[in-house]
């Protein structure tokens, strides 16, 4: 349905509806409404009105009280097309700012601490989806740290430093990784890591190369680790502030639903399935409760836009889950602003 369809009277009850159940996440009753302000209209009246609108499919009225709450539909109408987005505070803008600059620090880092931030200012949970680089390589290093296991330190041609853990053959000696280390190093110069894992895959396989069996189970860990996501799952997810899901939460059932959630959550998958939709557009994108099953039974929305990198490609996505009683018109721009700020780093 489109909000020109209802007439002006309906369109403005709509309005107070919905504002006032965003505001105090109860069902609005007729006589909440008349006593508002700014509408000359019976409680009588207002309810008859309220009923043809649970008709479209805008309202619905909860089994426990007489009032109206709005559908996943009638959210999806408000905000695409009555709500007023707000603007973020100075405050804000300089929180998220200050929490993800980048001096010194990895990609990674950056983007966990601006779901904290999100997290923090928005009290909804926050994620990011964290691209699988693709920066060209300049060194990379086997440091042994337990009998057992070894850090993987990658040097990119950008400057950054990450590091990632691997673990090692039984009876390593220490000479096998500095033997993979350099073996690496000659060959990954100037390549990002799916192109030196082709090259390198294809050496091991035809043998063109003297190392001994634990020096290539070496190698491989260590390009396993680094080209991390498979195909089914091409990035991975960062999400902060899962606490705040279960705030205000009145019933056991909506603790049901939400437990929901975080099992999906840990699941992953389809969550990344679902930004990965997000990416296909420029802006804030919004999934309100039933249109996106993976929060149909939770009874959530995600609120997400895209990041971009140097080149103005989408790289990633940001954004905040909560119940589909948000404040969108803060959120929307607390989101849109945050992806921007990690636009700008990349």
């Amino acid at each position: 349905m489109d909000i020109a369809q209802l007439n002006e009277r309906s369109r403005e009850i709509f309005r107070l509806v919905v504002e006032t159940y965003l505001d105090t996440g109860d069902p609005v009753g007729s006589r909440t409404i008349s006593k508002a302000g700014g509408i000359d209209l019976s409680a009588a009246t207002i309810r008859n009105v309220m009923a043809d609108l649970e008709q479209t499919g805008l309202l619905a009225a909860p089994h426990t009280s007489a009032g109206r709450i709005p559908t996943d539909t009638g959210l999806r109408l408000f905000v695409d097309g009555m709500m007023e987005v707000g603007n973020l505070t100075r405050s804000e803008r300089e929180s998220i700012q200050g929490t993800c600059s980048a001096t010194g620090r990895i990609f990674e880092d950056v983007l966990s601490d601006a779901t904290k931030a999100l997290s923090g200012l928005s009290r909804c949970t926050s994620l990011v989806m964290v691209p699988k680089q693709d920066q060209a390589i300049q060194h990379i290093e086997f440091v042994s740290i337990a009998p057992d296991k070894a850090l993987v330190v990658m040097v990119g041609q950008n400057g950054t430093v990450e590091n990632r853990v691997v673990s090692l053959p039984p009876g390593l000696p220490a000479s096998t990784l500095v033997q993979a280390s350099n073996y690496l190093n000659a060959r990954l110069a100037g390549k990002n890591l799916d192109d030196a894992k082709d090259h390198i895959t294809c050496e091991l396989q035809a043998h063109q190369v003297e190392l001994d069996g634990l020096t290539t189970k070496v190698i491989e860990a260590g390009l396993a680790v680094w080209s991390g996501a498979s195909s089914e799952a091409p990035a991975s997810l960062i999400v902060s502030g899962q606490a705040n899901l279960l705030e205000n939460l009145e019933a056991a059932e909506d603790l049901d639903r939400i437990r929901g959630l975080f099992e999906a959550l840990e699941q992953k998958k389809e969550l990344i399935r679902l930004l990965d939709l997000a990416k296909d557009g420029r802006g804030v994108r919004m999934f309100i409760g039933a249109e996106n099953n993976l929060f149909s039974l939770s009874g959530s929305s995600l609120v997400v836009s895209p990041y971009m990198n140097g080149a103005n490609n989408v790289v990633g996505v940001i954004g905040v889950i909560g119940p589909t009683r948000l404040n969108y018109a803060r959120i929307i721009p607390m989101v849109d602003y945050t992806a921007q700020v990690v636009s700008r780093l990349l």
